[in-house]
This record gives structure tokens, C-alpha cells and sequence, in this order.
């Protein structure tokens, strides 16, 4: 390989021996919790939002949602994950210049606005431009952050510190759905109004944060100030650095599990909301006795406490890694870290499989949970590595460089995947081809509202409900559109797998 800024016999590709799991628990700093409870924060509202955005978009206006097809919400999500993806890229260098502490305030009052934009304005282009602040405060939110935990952690902890930092990231994760499937049950706007107060929490715990490493920052720019070190704009030094052939590689195939990831939330949703009967849950733990209260808010039920709402399904993933990352955390820190992220992306290309081949709950559940182990090998490793390999004066910079690949994986799902599941799987445009089948005329289907095509099936066929779902399921093979997605995982699972053997051989080849 040619010359280049990263020093690869200093970097994470080379084995470092790590301490065990709860000696690296032990030796972590107070500030590294800190950052770990706005991150909690941050993530809980975030996914609060995030988990039922296509739910809101794709609701019937007379339901109080957006009543949009999958076209529109793929271009919101595209537009979403672009900017939340470039603006850390570009920008992360800011907090490695002018302060961490300064680019998380910045960013919570961002998000705040986001939010309320999104409650304030119930039409497409509020809910874009709200999507739109939220990610550019998301994207200054993340490089403070994590360059923080880069500092606040080193070598020999750092990916039991990367486990852990994910694993809080989770418990917010888990606690999102549940705000905003009791809110959204009221009003949808309450699930806006809900996480621009929850994300304004942070304010008081960044109040108690303290900088790593702040002087020789403030040393640093006294002497830029003075002439003795000449900068670069932080555009042009974050161009310079993603040239690197180590880099390019990993935004690439990386972003293949960033694909499925992203696939998962925002097609997961609708997929289970459409097609997945999650009584069959409710009626195997509780039988036919009502679930308690306690039970409904934590299992995201309805009301009446007949069945598991989507945002619920989708938070067992959450609720598995909340649990149990920490372990995982120790177990792949005996790999390295991109065969961790290869095996990690197999298992959830793995889960995509099973998912489209039934939609048997409890089947269902089993591959949200093979999904989440492959989670927990990948997503972790993503930061521990690009935060070892940045130099130090380049935490943030490095750490922003990590939303290359999700904007790259998110922007493609983000229309790839709402357009296709939107065109060729959701029940309402199955329903619709059904409706054509019975004789309606095409201008008659079309003049359907959206979301209320299957109702309208309902009635004239005289059919149940659950009995029409899955009738539907059977004769449109709606599943296959997850196995498609699935071979992206496949490929990308294979290229960190060779990326992996190539930046080993690295460093056993240089002197």
C-alpha cells in the first residue's frame, strides 16, 4: 500500500490484548457515563420518532397521519439519511477544533426544533423539513460524542467500552417505541411534542460534563491562532483523509450492513403492521387473561391488550441488546474487528431469510433475534475500529467519517426499500390488486384513500380479518422482497471478510 496519513501498525487492525469484561467495566472514567446517558437520551428520542415515521406517514389522514405512498416517504427518508450521513463527514472536525461540550449543545436546541417542526406542520414538507433540522443536529451531535468516548476509553478497554456505549444506546432504543406507542395511541403530535422534551434532558447532564483532554485542544488553537500550525478548511482535511484506500474500503462494504440495519427500521415496521398476527404472542403468554398495564406499556400493546403493536416487535431488538451487548462486547473482543463486522452482517442477511420466509410470530421474533446478535458483532466494532485508527487530533473528524457508510446504506433503503415495499408488498396495494381481481374498476381502486384499501376488501368479501391477512400473505408471496434485500448483506458480509484478511496482511507485511 502507498504512503498514507494512517499509521497501520498503530491502528486497531493490529491485536491488542484487551482486558477482561469487568476489569475494562472498572477502569472507565465518570465522564465516559456521562456521554453514555446523553446518548441514552438522545437515542430515546430519536428512535421514539424514528421507529413509527413510516407508521405516521403512510396512516390515513383521517387517522391523523400524512396518508403517503411509498414513493414520498422514500424520498423523506433518502433526504434524511443524506444529511444526517454528510453533515458529521464534513463537519466532525468541528468539535476537534472549537469544543465538544459546544457542539452537543448546539446540536440538542437543532433536534429540538426538528421535533416540533414536525408537530407543528402535518403535511409532507413539514415533516421533511423537520426531518431534515433533526438530522443536521443528529449529525453534530454524534462526532462530540463519540470522539469523546474514543478519549475517555483506550486500547485495552475500548471495545468493552464500544459494547457498553452501545449497549446505552439501546436502553434508549428500547425506551423510544414505548414513549411513542402510548403518544401516538393519543394523538400523533404527542409523540413529537414527547421527545423534544425528553431530548432537552441533556441539557442538565451537560452541565456536569467535562472535556478529556480540553487544554491541549485550547493549547493547539493558541497556536494555530499564533501562526505556528497552519490548518486546512476542515471540508478539504476531511476530503484528504477519505481518500486513503483503508477508509474507502470500509465506507464501502460497510455500508451494506447499514442497508439492512436501516431496512429493518424502516420497513420492519410496516412489514409487521401488515402481515405479522401478533395476538398468537399475547394469547401464548397470557392465555385469555388481559395483560396488565405494566405489561401493555412494556410490550408496546394496544389498548385493550389483544396484540403487540410493530414498534413493539421491533423493540425486542433493542431489549436484547440492552441485555445482553456487554457479553457479546467481551466475547468480539477476541476477533478482529472486521471479521467481527463480517460474521455480524452474515447473521443479519441470515435474518432477512427467515423473516421472508414466514410470518409465523414466534418465528418472526427468533430471527429479530439472530438479527440482533449479527447487530451486536457489527455495529460496536464500527466505531471502536475507526476510533482506533484516527490519529489523535482527528477523534471527531474520524468518528464523523462512521456516518459515511450509513448514509450511503440509509439513503439507498431509504427509498429503495419504501418504494419497493410500498409498489410490490404493503397490504394496501395488495389489497388493491385483490380489489382489481373482484372487478372494481381501476379508477374505482384508485379512488381509495391510502391505508384503506384492505378495509375496503374487508367489507366486500365478508372475510375476517386475520383470515384475509393471511390469504393475501400466501398468494402474493410478499416475503421474497426480504430475501432480495438479503443479498446485500451476502456481499457485503464477503467483502469485510476479504477486507478483513487484506488490512491484516498489512500489518504483517510492513516493517
Amino acid at each position: 500500500m502507498s504512503e498514507q496519513n494512517i499509521d497501520i501498525k498503530s491502528t486497531s487492525v493490529k491485536d491488542v490484548e484487551q482486558l477482561g469484561t469487568f476489569a475494562a467495566l472498572a477502569s472507565l472514567s465518570y465522564v465516559f457515563w456521562i456521554c453514555g446517558g446523553m446518548e441514552m437520551i438522545e437515542r430515546l428520542a430519536f428512535y421514539g420518532v424514528r421507529t413509527v415515521a413510516g407508521l405516521y406517514g403512510r396512516d390515513s389522514i383521517a387517522e391523523g397521519g400524512l396518508g403517503l405512498g411509498g414513493a414520498e416517504l422514500g424520498i423523506i427518508f433518502s433526504i434524511w439519511a443524506m444529511v444526517q450521513a454528510w453533515v458529521p463527514v464534513l463537519t466532525g472536525g468541528l468539535s476537534d477544533r472549537y469544543g465538544y461540550k459546544e457542539t452537543i449543545f448546539a446540536s440538542t436546541v437543532f433536534k429540538i426544533l426538528g421535533y416540533l417542526i414536525m408537530a407543528w406542520f402535518a403535511s409532507f414538507w413539514g415533516f421533511l423539513i423537520g426531518a431534515v433540522v433533526l438530522a443536521f443536529g443528529t449529525g453534530i451531535f454524534k462526532p462530540g460524542l463519540q470522539g469523546t468516548i474514543v478519549k475517555a476509553s483506550n486500547r485495552r478497554n475500548s471495545s468493552v467500552a464500544w459494547g457498553v456505549f452501545y449497549q446505552t444506546v439501546n436502553i434508549g432504543g428500547f425506551l423510544g417505541p414505548i414513549v411513542a406507542g402510548y403518544m401516538r395511541q393519543l394523538a400523533w403530535e404527542n409523540v413529537f411534542y414527547a421527545c423534544a422534551a425528553i431530548i432537552s434532558i441533556n441539557f442538565l447532564l451537560l452541565a456536569t460534563y467535562r472535556e478529556p483532554d480540553k487544554q491541549a485542544r485550547l493549547d493547539h488553537r493558541e497556536r494555530v491562532k499564533n501562526g505556528e500550525i497552519t490548518e486546512a478548511p476542515l471540508w478539504r482535511e476531511a476530503l484528504s483523509e477519505l481518500k486513503q484506500p483503508l477508509l474507502i474500503w470500509y465506507m464501502v462494504l460497510f455500508s451494506g450492513w447499514w442497508f439492512m440495519f436501516y431496512l429493518y427500521w424502516d420497513v420492519g415496521p410496516l412489514y409487521f403492521d401488515d402481515w405479522v398476527n401478533t395476538k398468537t404472542l399475547v394469547s401464548s403468554i397470557w392465555g385469555s387473561s388481559e395483560p396488565s398495564a405494566l405489561a401493555k406499556r412494556f410490550w408496546v400493546m394496544d389498548d385493550t391488550g389483544t396484540y403487540i403493536l410493530p414498534e413493539g416487535l421491533i423493540n425486542v431488538n433493542a431489549l436484547l441488546i440492552m441485555v445482553f451487548c456487554f457479553l457479546i462486547a467481551g466475547f468480539s473482543a477476541r476477533l478482529r474487528a472486521a471479521n467481527s463486522m463480517a460474521i455480524g452482517t452474515f447473521l443479519a442477511a441470515g435474518a432477512f431469510i427467515i423473516i421472508g420466509g414466514t410470518n409465523a410470530a414466534w418465528i418472526t421474533v427468533a430471527a429479530i433475534a439472530v438479527f440482533s446478535v449479527g447487530e451486536m458483532l457489527s455495529s460496536p466494532k464500527l466505531l471502536e475500529y475507526m476510533g482506533n485508527i484516527a490519529p489523535p487530533d482527528k477523534k471527531a473528524m474520524y468518528l464523523g467519517f462512521t456516518q459515511l457508510p450509513v448514509g450511503l446504506g440509509w439513503t439507498l433503503e431509504g427509498f429503495v426499500g419504501q418504494y419497493f415495499y410500498g409498489e410490490y408488498a404493503s397490504k394496501d396495494q395488495v389489497a388493491r390488486l385483490a380489489l382489481a381481481e373482484k372487478g372494481w374498476t381501476q379508477e374505482a381502486v384508485n379512488a381509495v384513500p391510502a391505508d384503506e384499501a384492505f378495509g375496503a376488501l374487508v367489507k366486500i368479501t365478508g372475510t375476517s380479518a386475520d383470515v384475509l391477512t393471511q390469504q393475501l400473505y400466501t398468494a402474493h408471496n410478499v416475503g421474497v422482497l426480504f430475501h432480495f434485500m438479503a443479498i446485500v448483506g451476502i456481499v457485503a458480509g464477503v467483502g469485510l471478510y476479504i477486507y478483513g484478511r487484506w488490512t491484516y496482511q498489512l500489518v504483517t507485511d510492513k516493517p
